[in-house]
């Protein structure tokens, strides 16, 4: 990386809150996300913000994935907050919203009270 933090860690005893600084999570900006938040789910729990996220493909997918069973081999949780609509929409629509979504997350979608429960 070229100096530019896609992810802005904010450390808290056990947990770091994490923001992905993305407008958006597809290929290309997939493997640079991973390779900021690699070393933070191995080494605490971590909350991932997806505010600025509008728009999420396969590949995005795929890195929260990645990031969840990392976190999950270190034996640490990995969820992620205010996703917004859409993209809230599209983790319940592949299911993933209940595996690492943080009870804080965006509920505006038209599925009610998506991306609700807490990683385990």
């Amino acid at each position: 990386m070229t100096g530019t933090t896609y992810c802005e860690p904010v450390e808290r005893e056990d947990k770091t809150r994490a923001s992905c600084d993305l407008p958006e999570l597809v290929r290309g900006c997939d493997r640079l996300l991973l390779e900021e938040m690699t070393p933070l789910v191995r080494r605490q729990n971590v909350t991932l913000d997806l505010k600025g996220v509008e728009r999420i493909d396969a590949a995005g997918i795929a890195t929260l994935i990645r990031l969840y069973l990392l976190a999950h081999e270190a034996e640490h949780d990995f969820t992620v907050t205010n996703a917004s609509a859409h993209v809230a929409e599209i983790l319940s629509l592949v299911g993933l919203d209940r595996f690492f979504a943080s009870h804080n997350a965006n509920t505006n979608s038209q599925f009610g009270s998506v991306l609700k429960q807490s990683a385990a």
